[in-house]
């Protein structure tokens, strides 16, 4: 229910803050209010505004750029028929989705997703998605220390950075530290990781396959034998979800809470969201996943029913004891990976998979093959890899793109020691001519004296 403030509520409100009316508690202070008039055009007929957009459209030339950039963001073909559905009326809303319990379409379409991301982490049960990965992650951690009580929680240097960013964003809020588990040649090292769990003292290990990197990790038996000796919950990151179609399911390590973002299942890049993070868990962890879950059941007629099942929002349980809100969702990006999920199938799923594995090696076989350039790692890989340039990664990316190509993602931005190295990426959209164009680029760029 909506009930709006009475002239008494405000006029007590504005008395406590010591507000004269609300006119002056609104006020900008002259002292950093704007004075000179906003540099906008003047209202226009639509088919004016339309042709104004159009000319601003073709500003942007991201079209014809070559692009191998990755990193959390993957450009994947999504099928027309996404649209068209998606799109749909009754699916639209400048909300999520608050009351889903009046839509049955609305609880199918959650239901499917929740089967789909259960299928593919091999979990028992998954929620009706969350903001994005990262977040996902944050909110995985939440629930390890509210399972152990334990204020610790153990991460990989593999894991994407912003990722671990906004897990400590959180973190720090609840008064739980973040440890940071250390590298050797590009993934976990399970050494250090088995030497810090000895104290018992964490809540969860998060650990990401395909990693930033995009080397595939599977922990081995004797540091899964160390995270369940220790009492943590192990966490499995997924960045890459069209990976899990073509890997082992994190369920096959002992993972218990699977976190992931689910961009490249038909959802847009957008200039970086909005995404569809996901969080899938066994069912020891049910009542701790946030948001809700829905169900499917019969009505007293016998017929298939979704319903709600379970939702521990603040307004159902006692505030101390509930979730994250649920609007914090992308219910809409959700459904749209479900589209996808749907229209692919098992078969498709895997064959976009295989494509990936195929011409990121394609890729690699090119890129390795320039003198000056090599892979960094030795570890298995998905879709994308670290290429070691020689010289500042930077000023290679830059002449790259005075080429009109996107090489990849400056690994020195997030670790210093890798001010050299390219993280590259190939999906099923990249052409043999992309490779061949990359390979050729790089090999003159790095044939060219480095700058200093």
């Amino acid at each position: 229910m909506y009930a709006p403030h009475t002239e008494r509520d405000v006029e007590q409100m504005l008395e406590t803050i010591g507000a004269a009316s609300l006119d002056e508690l609104l006020r900008v202070p002259d002292d950093v209010a704007l004075k000179a008039k906003l540099d906008v055009v003047p209202a226009l007929p639509e088919y004016q505004i339309q042709r104004r957009f159009e000319q601003l459209a073709r500003k942007n030339e991201g079209i014809d750029y070559r692009s191998f950039l990755g990193g959390g963001a993957y450009r994947h073909y999504a099928p027309p028929a996404i649209a068209a559905l998606a799109m749909r009326g009754e699916f639209l809303t400048a909300y999520t989705p608050y009351q889903a319990e009046v839509s049955q379409g609305y609880l199918q379409a959650i239901y499917e997703w929740q089967t789909y991301i259960s299928l593919l982490t091999g979990m028992d049960l998954s929620n009706a998605s969350v903001y994005d990965g990262a977040t996902a992650l944050a909110e995985a951690a939440i629930m390890a220390f509210g399972a152990t009580g334990r204020h610790k929680i153990l991460v990989s240097r593999a894991v994407h950075p912003n990722y671990r960013g906004v897990l400590r964003t959180y973190c720090e809020g609840l008064d739980v530290a973040v440890d940071e588990i250390p590298l050797a040649d590009g993934i976990t090292d399970y050494d250090a990781l088995a030497r810090a769990l000895e104290a018992e003292e964490y809540a969860a290990v998060a650990l990401q396959s395909p990693n930033f990197f995009g080397n595939v990790e599977v922990p081995p038996a004797p540091a899964r034998e160390a995270i369940e000796r220790s009492g943590a919950i192990p966490v499995a990151v997924v960045a890459e979800a069209l990976s899990l179609a073509a890997l082992a399911p994190p369920s096959s390590w002992g993972a218990q809470i699977v976190a992931g973002e689910a961009q490249s299942f038909g959802v847009a890049q957008a200039y970086g969201g909005p995404y569809a993070g996901f969080i899938a868990s066994t069912s020891e962890h049910v009542r701790r996943i946030p948001g809700r879950l829905v169900g499917k059941t019969l009505d007293n007629a016998g017929r298939v029913a979704y319903v709600l099942t379970l939702q521990a929002r603040e307004q159902h349980i006692r505030r101390e004891r509930a979730t994250s809100n649920i609007c914090t969702n992308q219910a809409h990006c959700a459904l749209i990976a479900t589209i996808y999920l749907a229209l692919m199938g098992e078969s498709g799923l895997r064959d976009a998979a295989a494509l990936n594995l195929a011409r990121s090696r394609e890729l690699a076989s090119a890129v390795a093959n320039i003198p000056g350039a090599r892979l960094k790692h030795s570890a298995p890989f998905f879709n994308e890899f670290v290429v070691d340039v020689g010289r500042p990664a930077a000023q290679v990316l830059a002449a790259l793109q005075e080429r009109k190509i996107l090489g990849g993602i400056d690994l020195g931005r997030f670790y210093p020691d890798l001010s050299e190295c390219v993280l590259m990426t190939a999906t099923e959209l990249t052409t043999t001519g992309d490779v061949a164009a990359l390979a050729a680029a790089l090999e003159e760029v790095l044939r060219a004296p480095a700058r200093r």
